[in-house]
């Protein structure tokens, strides 16, 4: 059955002229589907009971409660999503303060194969369609709670640029979730052609998974270094304007003695210069059978505190939800398979 989650204004209205429907319903959709929350049709009370019968008979609304849910002892929740393929994708959400943030998925599994993350060890499962994404959102009990969305979850989103520039729309739209851009966050590898497309048609905040700004040493652990490398996706990011509203921020994973070297802190000066971002350094989290150890402490506010006094604002990313595997590097739907 079709969903309707995830239409925009427009095909809203040809949904309402397939059952009969007057053209201004498909405003009334929409605001029950992303404003209002609607569970199900009876709860569109403005559309007539023959209109809601006719919908139920040939839509669904597209939604899907988490199957499962895994709480940090920092707050943070791991959830568990089944998608139509069956697959398992995992969504988290870290609360902070006045602050709410949803890590959401946009593929089940991941094709990118970074060796510091696990998502990637199960391999690539299929795109997720702009209703599965949307879904971790609007089927969250924390939902209206939430301050701010990542793209940062199972997945590279750029990699299903098609859907998820479609439920941005969405999110940003006066018939959607009307939320500002500012509140969404997209992280991406850097895959060029989709990337420009992106910076094209959405507002939304950028981060870009940087990692080392030597192309030979980022391609031992990133291969889409081969055919996108870090240099030619900065040059392209040099190309628009990041002095107003919109962000460009860059994900550094700190892996000791790999990429935290006076040489990489002079090199990720030199690639970055002249583009207004800011660097976001990452601990790494262990993941099985892998190489990497994270630096002490020290030597992440060392790394830190250079990267600042190049003139690159540079922050450390806090760490939440390691211990049920909801950090940065550690989603991979293995939960939600057992």
């Amino acid at each position: 059955m079709e969903s309707l989650l995830g239409k925009n204004i427009e095909e809203l209205r040809d949904v309402a002229a397939s059952v009969g429907l007057p053209k201004f319903a498909a405003t009334q959709l929409a605001e029950w589907l992303y404003k209002k929350g609607a569970t199900t049709f009876d709860q569109m009370t403005n559309i007539s009971l023959a209109g809601r019968k006719a919908l139920a008979e040939r839509y669904s609304l597209g939604l899907s409660a988490p199957v499962s849910v895994a709480e940090s002892a920092d707050g943070t929740k791991k959830y568990i999503f089944v998608v139509e393929s069956g697959q398992r994708i995992e969504s988290a959400y870290i609360p902070d303060g006045d602050r709410a943030t949803l890590c959401i998925s946009s593929q089940a599994g991941c094709k990118m194969g970074c060796k510091f993350c696990f998502t990637g060890r199960g391999g690539y499962h299929g795109q997720l369609s702009t209703a599965e994404i949307l879904n971790q959102i609007c089927s969250l009990p924390e939902r209206d709670s939430l301050t701010n969305i990542v793209l940062m979850g199972m997945g590279e989103p750029l990699d299903n640029p098609d859907n998820v520039l479609r439920a941005l729309e969405v999110m940003t739209s006066a018939w959607g979730f009307g939320w500002s851009p500012t509140r969404i966050t997209l992280s991406t590898v850097g895959i060029i052609p989709n990337l420009k497309r992106f910076l094209d048609e959405s507002q939304c905040h950028l981060a870009v998974s940087l990692h080392n700004p030597f192309s030979d040493q980022r391609r031992d652990i990133m291969p889409v270094e081969k055919a996108f490398p870090i240099r030619e996706v900065v040059a392209l990011l040099k190309q628009y304007d990041f002095s107003h509203q919109r962000r460009v921020s860059f994900e550094y994973i700190v892996l000791k003695n790999t990429n935290d070297t006076p040489e990489h802190i002079k090199e990720l000066a030199r690639l970055l210069d002249g583009l207004k971002c800011r660097i976001n350094l990452i601990r790494f989290h262990a993941i099985p059978d892998s190489p990497f150890v994270s630096p002490d402490n020290d030597k992440m506010l060392w790394f830190r505190d250079s990267l600042t006094r190049k003139g690159i604002h540079t922050t450390i990313r806090a760490s939440r939800g390691e211990d049920i595997k909801a950090a940065c590097g550690l989603l991979s739907g293995e939960a939600g398979r057992k």
